[in-house]
C-alpha cells in the first residue's frame, strides 16, 4: 500500500478532510479532530487504543513496524510503518478504528451524518 492509496481510504470516510497544519506534514481530519497523522506518507499515526496499554498490543505483534506516536503515544496513538510486516489489510482497519474513535469522541454537532 501506498501512502496516496492510505490518503484516498481516510478521505473516502463521511466528514474526512485533509489539512496541513505543520509545513509538509498530511493529516486528515473529521469535524475539528485529527484521526491520522500520514507525515511523509512512509506510516500512518492512528488512535490505536483507549490508552498506551492497549495501544502496545500493535507493538508487540510488529516491533520492526509499529512505534508509539510522538508527543502523543500515552494517549493510545502509533505509528504504523508501511510495506514492512503489517498486512494492508491491518493498516485498514487500524485507520477506520482510529476514525471511529475519534467521531465517537467527537461533540453531536461535530460529528458527520450518517451515510
Amino acid at each position: 500500500m501506498t501512502g496516496a492509496e492510505l490518503l484516498d481510504h481516510c478521505l473516502a470516510k463521511p466528514g474526512a478532510w485533509r489539512d496541513e497544519p505543520w509545513d509538509g506534514d498530511t493529516v486528515v481530519k473529521v469535524g475539528p479532530k485529527i484521526f491520522a497523522f500520514l507525515g511523509s506518507g512512509d506510516g500512518v499515526g492512528v488512535k490505536c487504543g483507549r490508552n498506551r496499554d492497549e495501544a502496545d498490543e500493535w507493538l508487540h505483534r510488529f516491533p520492526d513496524d509499529a512505534s508509539p506516536s510522538r508527543y502523543i503515544g500515552r494517549y493510545g496513538w502509533n505509528v504504523l510503518r508501511l510495506g514492512g510486516a503489517i498486512p494492508d489489510d491491518e493498516l485498514l482497519e487500524a485507520v477506520d478504528a482510529s476514525y471511529d474513535a475519534v467521531v465517537a469522541a467527537l461533540p453531536r454537532k461535530d460529528r458527520p451524518a450518517a451515510p
